[in-house]
């Protein structure tokens, strides 16, 4: 049988989307959890606070995920992306699945960021999020 017609093996295909010894990684940068130490209740009304805390922010502007609402791989925690649109009517996400984090989730933000994986590795690239999980980047000293 060729190779190009075989099943190929769970090692094969984790090298092939870039998760191997050498390059283990977490599909997810996972923040630290500490908050989840002592009261749960408290850090879910926290997480709550923050979700509904509005920032207003136009195109060109910085911004990065709010503290334990990150729920898409990129941008990672931390690095900033840039506003490319607000818009107006939010999309809805049209994840099938009610069990899915993105279920009707409402996508009111293209944001810009650069690509750092593969062949467009250096392009910007777009994506729609959810603006409530957002905050104005700040470049740490």
């Amino acid at each position: 049988m060729s190779r190009k017609n075989r099943d190929l093996s769970s090692r094969e295909l984790l090298a092939r989307i870039g998760l191997n010894d050498e390059t283990p990684g977490r599909l997810l940068d996972d923040e630290p959890l500490d908050d989840l130490r002592g009261d749960l209740g408290a850090a879910l009304r926290e997480r709550y606070r923050r979700l509904l805390q509005p920032h207003r922010v136009s195109p060109g502007e910085l911004v990065t995920w709010k503290p334990g609402l990150k729920n898409k791989r990129y941008p990672r925690y931390g690095h900033p992306a840039v506003v490319i649109e607000v818009l107006e009517t939010p999309l809805l996400d049209r994840e099938d699945d009610a069990g899915s984090t993105d279920f009707r989730e409402p996508l009111d933000l293209v944001l810009g960021l650069i690509w750092d994986d593969g062949p467009s590795r250096g392009e910007l690239v777009t994506f729609h999020y959810d603006s409530r999980r957002f905050q104005p980047w700040q470049e740490q000293p």
